[in-house]
């Protein structure tokens, strides 16, 4: 494969922080998994339907407990093959209505007098879907069809708000730790395109790697795969461990201008780290396959 070097260079640089993004997103979904996150954010979610207090009684239902998802218990349980069910982590909004519904008691009955419909609402654990029941009720809505379609509209968007505030939550733990990552292995971008730019085995190894990702066809990487594509590239020394200080006398201008630059390629990494792996494999696939397509054409060609 013929491949100029300075795409060469971008290459590398796309695959470092594919490999650094793909740790990041594993480390994430370790910890969100460990920490339940998902089911926590959805609780407190939950709590705005049925009451602080009474969030507990209400997952316990059977068509709610059904839905908890089997994952190991601990890091160690892989070993034993032991699972239980975690916190819930997602609720279709009919089977949140229709669980809503039996939890307060209107499931039994088509249609209520406004009287009786507001006195058994008002015995419902104070939150804000009761509330929100009162306020359909002093408008004059009474059929239980229509007050399980506002309910239905109103848990859709409970749902979506527990969904966004998950994936915001991840998001700003991502970046923090791509940040915590770039740091620790001391991975500058701009020493890193120089090293890329300046040391042929490297580029070619970084480029032949990136081929190797694409040629998997697959986004998603083990925490070994990648640990040893670190290995192969040899990224830990292109950080703190060779990084080549200016002389001890010289001028401040010259350490001003060295700790500028540091700065600026942690940043870069940092927030290249944190745009995600798939967003770094996709760049990848578009830039090395078509590549790689071309020069299967050009052997072809001469054969």
């Amino acid at each position: 494969m013929s491949i100029s070097q300075a795409v060469e260079v971008v290459v590398g640089l796309i695959f470092v922080y594919y490999v650094l993004g793909s740790l990041v997103s594993l480390i994430t979904q370790w910890i969100n998994e460990a920490f339940e996150t998902r089911g926590r954010s959805l609780e407190r979610h939950l709590m705005k339907i049925v009451g602080d207090r009474h969030v507990g009684d209400f997952v316990k239902l059977p068509q709610l407990q059904a839905l908890r998802p089997i994952r190991y218990k601990n890091m160690f349980s892989v070993l034993t093959s032991a699972t239980e069910p975690k916190k819930l982590e997602k609720i279709p909004a009919a089977i949140l209505v229709e669980s809503y519904f039996d939890f307060v008691g209107l499931t039994a009955s088509k249609e209520f007098e406004a009287n009786e419909l507001k006195e058994l609402i008002n015995a419902f654990p104070e939150s804000e879907g009761k509330q929100a029941m009162l306020k359909w009720v002093n408008q004059g809505v009474t059929s239980i069809e229509e007050l399980r379609k506002r309910t239905f509209a109103y848990f859709s968007g409970v749902m979506d708000q527990a969904s966004a505030t998950f994936k915001a939550n991840a998001r700003s733990f991502v970046i923090v730790l791509s940040i915590l990552l770039t740091f620790l292995l001391g991975t500058d971008s701009i020493q890193l395109a120089q090293t890329l730019w300046g040391n042929a085995s490297v580029r070619a190894l970084a480029v032949a790697q990136a081929e190797l990702v694409v040629q998997q066809d697959d986004a998603e990487a083990r925490m070994d795969d990648l640990l040893q594509q670190l290995l192969d590239l040899n990224i830990i020394r292109i950080g703190w461990w060779q990084t080549e200080l200016p002389a001890a006398n010289a001028g401040w201008a010259v350490w001003a201008s060295f700790a500028l630059l540091k700065f600026i390629g942690l940043g870069l990494t940092a927030v290249a780290v944190s745009q995600g792996s798939s967003f770094w494999y996709d760049l990848l696939k578009k830039i090395v396959a078509p590549s790689r397509g071309g020069a299967v054409a050009s052997d072809e060609a001469k054969g």
